[in-house]
This record gives C-alpha cells, structure tokens and sequence, in this order.
C-alpha cells in the first residue's frame, strides 16, 4: 500500500458522531480523505480536522448507486460508517443499513478497493430488531461483494456527542426518574468512541485480517443499571431508577418514537435491550477485540466525567467531592 499522503481513502457517513472521530485519526496518520454526506454544505466541521486541503466533503448519498461511484472514484480504501437509529422517510433501515452497505461495497469491489464495513455487535439476522437484522444482512452483502473486507462491530458507543450518555444525562437533568427498560438487566459493554475510532484507523492501515469480523467492547461489562447509576453519579443527580417491563415498553414507545429530542424511543430500541451486547467469547479466543489489536479501552467512568460536566447543577463549578 503507499504511503498514507499517497493514499486516498473515501469514508461514507463521515460527518456523524463516529465519523468525524474517524476523519481526525485517519487525518492524523496523513491519508487524503474524502467524505461522501448528503449534505455536504453541512460538513464543513471536518475540515479543520486536518492539513489545509486533507479533507474533503462531496455529496453521496447510499441510496443512489451513481453517487457513491462517484465518491469511491480513485481510491484505495472505502470506509463504510453510514447507519441510522431511527427510521425516517425514505431513510429505512433496509435501505440505509442493507442495500445501502451492499451498494458501497460493490463501488469498492468495482475499483479494487479494500473496505472497511461498521457494523455493530447486537447484528442479527433472527433478531427481533429491524435495526439488527438489516445490520446482519449488510454484513452479509458487503462480505459477498468484497469477500477481504474488515467487519467492525462496537458496543454502544460513548463519547462527547454521543446520543447514549448525553440523553439520559439530559433526562436527568429535567426528570425525577429514569426508567430501566426490563428491569435494567441488559448487559452493555460501553466502548469510548476514540477507542474505535483507531481500530478503524488501524484497519484501512491494514492491520486487521482480511474478512474477518472484529467486536470492540470497553474494559467492562455493565448493565442497563450500572450504566445510569454511574452517569448519576458524574452528573451529581439523585433520581429515581424505575423498572419498566418490555411488554409496557414497546406499548409506550409507539408513541414516544415521534417524541423530539430526548424523549424519542422506537420500538426497534426497545427489541435491542430484550438481547446483551458484549463481545463474544470467541472474538475474545481469536484475538479480534480491541486488545487484539493492542489498543487498550478506555472505560466510562474515566472519560464521561470530562464531557458530562455540563449537567451537574452548577456544571464546571461542582465540587470535586460532592
């Protein structure tokens, strides 16, 4: 492979939470980016990221095979970060998650282009999930048009602009409980978003196996419990922590799926807590985890204090100890 200058690397999806981690650690090793976004006139964020000219923003959208041609056209790597946790419009799980992943992996098989393909680890092709199942069938498709591609599956994942921590830290903020979605069981293994970012970064450096699906999980395994009793404790918050059986969970989230903002829950988010989401004994036995790859995690109650902050009552100016 040439020397990262030399090396042109498209990443689909790139201006999201993920993608634009993704961006600085691939800016970082000096590849030249390209990020295929529907809107790209909304990507402007991603080029400080880099050198002057390193990173450019065009438009691409999954759903029109033409456009994504177009983004690959030219390079050596195809990254693949493209997925939705809600359904919207002509924004389906199907399209985006499914034929989409098939349409970018075709573009990189037509070029000779190696792909990098997230995924995530709740990926089911039984599952009771939409999300999961058409998370599965990408897989699928992806390793069917390019047989050597890298799967990356995080758990869920955590970091400054993240829609996991930040939400239920905002609940907390305006809410004297916070519900525990069948009891709060669901075992998570919350992985930093800087953490996979590398292993990314390490994958288009082609550092990881050919065809081989890799599981990043943090340094724990927590439940749904642990979880939000530790984001009360960063943000200094006492609240109520409420059980709430699946059964009256998907009833409400029926209507809580066209709730704005916070309050927002779909009925496929709800399915995906009925399953843990860790990694897998036999990604750990193959080495194809985080630490297979000599990253070592970092766990949340290490990096949630630095961006949770901002809902402690009085914010910077909590006290240490309180």
């Amino acid at each position: 492979m040439p020397a990262p200058i030399d090396t042109l690397v498209t990443v689909f999806g790139g201006s999201g939470f993920l993608g634009r981690h993704v961006i600085r650690a691939l800016a970082k090793r000096d590849y030249r980016i390209r990020v295929g976004v529907r809107r790209p006139e909304l990507a402007g964020h991603l080029q400080p990221l880099g050198k002057v000219g390193q990173i450019h923003p065009v438009q691409a959208n999954v759903r029109y095979p033409a456009s994504v041609q177009a983004a690959a056209r030219g390079a050596s790597v195809i990254v693949n970060l493209v997925g939705i946790l809600a359904e919207g419009g002509a924004q389906s799980f199907d399209a985006v998650q499914a034929k989409g992943a098939e349409t970018v992996a075709r573009a990189a098989s037509e070029i000779g282009a190696r792909v990098v393909h997230v995924s995530a680890i709740g990926a089911n092709a039984e599952s009771t999930s939409q999300y999961a199942r058409t998370k599965a069938a990408g897989e699928a498709a992806v390793l069917a048009a390019s047989p050597s591609a890298t799967i990356i599956r995080p758990s869920v994942v955590f970091g400054p602009e993240d829609q996991f921590t930040n939400r239920f830290a905002a609940l907390a903020r305006m809410s004297p409980m916070l519900p525990l979605i069948g009891g709060g069981h669901t075992r998570l293994q919350p992985v930093f978003v800087g953490d996979v970012a590398t292993a990314i970064a390490d994958a288009v450096d082609g550092k990881t196996r050919p065809g081989a699906t890799y599981e990043l999980g943090g340094p724990e395994v927590m439940t749904m419990r642990d979880i939000l009793e530790a984001i009360l404790a960063i943000t200094q918050r006492d609240r109520a922590l409420v059980p709430l059986p699946f059964g009256l969970a998907r009833f409400q989230s029926m209507f809580l799926q066209f709730a704005p903002g916070d309050l927002k829950l779909t009925p496929n988010q709800v399915e995906l807590l009925r399953s843990d989401n860790v990694v897998s004994e036999d990604a750990k036995a193959a080495g194809l985890t985080l630490e297979g790859l000599g990253i070592t995690p970092d766990s949340l109650e290490a990096v949630a204090p630095s961006y949770l902050w901002r809902f402690r009552k009085t914010g910077q100016f909590a006290p240490n100890g309180a």
